[in-house]
């Protein structure tokens, strides 16, 4: 199994035996893994043998307990004749954590459903997708986190932005919003790169207007261009756009006027204790001024307690989404009490 672009993950399904095909030009004598035949050789090419993935995986741990290399080699399928590219430290964390991988190729996870309420009347407003493994139990979080170790975290946004359209196509009525996050540094050509998510909201017959993409990223964003392009594409298709995190990470009021998402989700560390914290206060004053001179609507998560909630709500907040309104769970929650 191969894809259309090699940034999208290569095959997670590793031949159970082939040949390992390195470049000599790329590394030297002491960065070949050892204890694999050699089938052939000679002044640019090396090509081992591995008879089952098990030595293949000891192989490279004891390279990788010496050193840790950085080059690319081809893997050999030897029943199909064919091969592929792929980073010699994705090789070994994918044979590593080889659960991990079966569970991103095998789509064994789902999405929960967090509501997030209209603050104005207190109706439901729609839900964030939030994805959870089904056989394994696999913080979130760790998943994400072996997906970049191992080149496999477009795959792995893909296949969770389709589990979220699925979703909202069985379980999230007409009308109601689904937030779906999404990272930007996945997508490298948008025109391109949001072919399957297009594809995937006419599969299910969903309404791109029910649809709210949102960014999420660990990193900093450098290329502002680059993810407004991204935000333009999914808004030329009908669908909306939030920035996650507002007040942390690269999501800086100062870009708002730049970006002009739909809406913004401020980060959680402003609405702890936002009903006594000065600070907190005063940056939540700075954010309603300028989304409102830019007509974004603003949503408050990670509310906790109804003191934030009273707060939240007196200070004239959009949208707001936490445990106090509700938990993410496997089916919609359609009935919500708040004062």
């Amino acid at each position: 199994m191969g894809n259309d672009c090699q940034f999208c993950g290569t095959s997670v399904q590793l031949p159970k035996y082939g040949g390992l095909i390195i470049n000599r030009k790329s590394l030297s004598k002491d960065q070949v893994p050892r204890n694999l035949s050699v089938q052939y050789q000679d002044e640019e090419v090396l090509i081992l043998n591995y008879q089952s993935l098990e030595e293949l995986q000891s192989s490279l741990a004891l390279l990788f307990s010496e050193q840790t290399p950085a080059y690319w080699v081809h893997i050999g399928n030897r029943a199909t004749s064919r091969t592929f590219p792929i980073s010699i430290q994705h090789l070994y964390e994918r044979l590593t954590h080889s659960d991990l991988a079966s569970v991103i190729h095998s789509e064994n996870f789902t999405s929960h459903l967090q509501p997030i309420v209209d603050v104005h009347s207190n109706e439901l407003f729609g839900y964030e997708s939030l994805l959870r493994t089904t056989e394994q139990k696999v913080h979130p979080g760790d998943l994400f986190a072996f997906a970049h170790r191992a080149g496999l975290q477009s795959m792995l946004d893909q296949k969770a932005r389709r589990s979220a359209v699925k979703t909202k196509s069985q379980y999230v009525e007409a009308g109601k919003k689904m937030f779906i996050n999404f990272l930007p540094s996945t997508i490298y050509i948008p025109e391109f790169c949001l072919k399957h998510t297009f594809q995937m909201v006419k599969e299910f017959n969903v309404d791109p207007a029910d649809l709210v993409f949102e960014v999420v990223e660990t990193e900093k964003i450098t290329d502002v261009e680059h993810l407004k392009s991204i935000l333009d594409t999914y808004k030329s298709s009908g669908m909306k756009v939030a920035l996650d995190d507002v007040g942390s990470g690269y999501s800086t009021l100062e870009m708002l006027s730049l970006i002009r998402p739909d809406y913004l989700k401020i980060d959680r560390s402003y609405v702890q204790n936002c009903h006594i914290d000065l600070q907190n206060q005063e940056f939540l004053f700075k954010v309603m001024d300028r989304a409102g001179s830019l007509d974004i609507k603003v949503l408050a998560e990670g509310i906790e307690t109804v003191e934030e909630w009273e707060w939240l709500k007196t200070l004239g907040i959009d949208y707001a989404q936490g445990y106090f309104i509700g938990r993410p769970q496997p089916l919609p929650e359609t009935e919500l009490i708040l004062p």
